[in-house]
């Protein structure tokens, strides 16, 4: 299965559970994020998991941006790993 790796680019998690530059890799389990953002971030992880290309700006790519649906508090960058680049 692919992976896709989450790296948290900006936090001010409210319950602390996030900070600026925690990863994820994703492969077949949900890695440990709160549950509001998981709902935001899965349909994208499963798109990329499964072959689609995602709207990125004016282009399609193989990687995406969300925010918390807390105010926005934590922000997530997710991209589709080569397989050469899963180990880490």
């Amino acid at each position: 299965m692919a992976k896709v790796k989450l790296t948290v680019t900006h936090s001010e998690c409210r319950s602390a559970y996030h900070k600026q530059g925690d990863c994820f890799v994703v492969e077949d389990l949900c890695p440990p994020i709160c549950h509001e953002l998981w709902n935001v971030i899965y349909p994208y992880v499963f798109a990329l998991q499964n072959g689609g290309d995602l709207d990125c700006g004016d282009k399609k790519a193989r990687t995406f941006f969300v925010r918390c649906p807390d105010g926005g508090r934590v922000a997530v960058r997710g991209e589709l790993l080569r397989e050469d680049e899963g180990s880490r």
